[in-house]
């Protein structure tokens, strides 16, 4: 019994092929099963959602800080509309008058620079009066009574209220 080979029961050959089959699925059934500290845990919590009544900072609830910003812009807009007059006219007849205006202004200030200095328009103090400076109606009325020994009534015409008008006296 040289060349002969123990031969093995079949029974024992198909336990031994069970074997290897049954570790091969429980290996890879293990392999599947995931370790507990690695399973995943509960999802985080979601935020609540932000409604108006939502406190924002300071104890202010999101209207209130809504509110207190808008309030600090139009505030904001309307100063810079005032400092800039930033005012825009609506129909041709403001826009007309607005550059009427204006040329009226640029006239009126070109026609300053032409106005000689304050002291050649004025007489100064302890100077020779002139000749031809016109009377106040103050002067007037003394100069009359310094005339007449009787008051005299001094009328202002109606036609042109600067000219003054004096009785006659015969």
């Amino acid at each position: 019994m040289v060349g002969d080979q123990p031969v093995c029961p079949p029974q024992l050959l198909l336990r031994g092929w069970g074997t290897v089959l049954l570790s091969q699925c429980l290996s890879s059934v293990f392999s599947q099963i995931p370790d507990p500290e690695l399973l995943p845990t509960d999802p985080p919590k979601k935020p609540d959602p932000v409604t108006s009544e939502t406190v924002v900072f300071w104890g202010l609830r999101l209207w209130q800080v809504i509110g207190i910003f808008s309030m600090f812009v139009l505030a904001v807009v309307i100063t810079l509309c005032c400092i800039f007059k930033c005012r825009i006219p609506r129909t041709k007849k403001e826009i007309e008058a607005r550059h009427a205006q204006r040329q009226a202004a640029k006239k009126y200030a070109n026609t300053l620079e032409t106005v000689p200095p304050l002291n050649e328009l004025t007489e100064i103090p302890g100077s020779a009066p002139d000749a031809s400076a016109v009377q106040t109606l103050s002067e007037q009325v003394q100069t009359q009574s310094a005339n007449n020994s009787q008051p005299s009534v001094v009328r202002v015409s109606e036609e042109h209220p600067s000219s003054l008008t004096l009785p006659e006296t015969a």
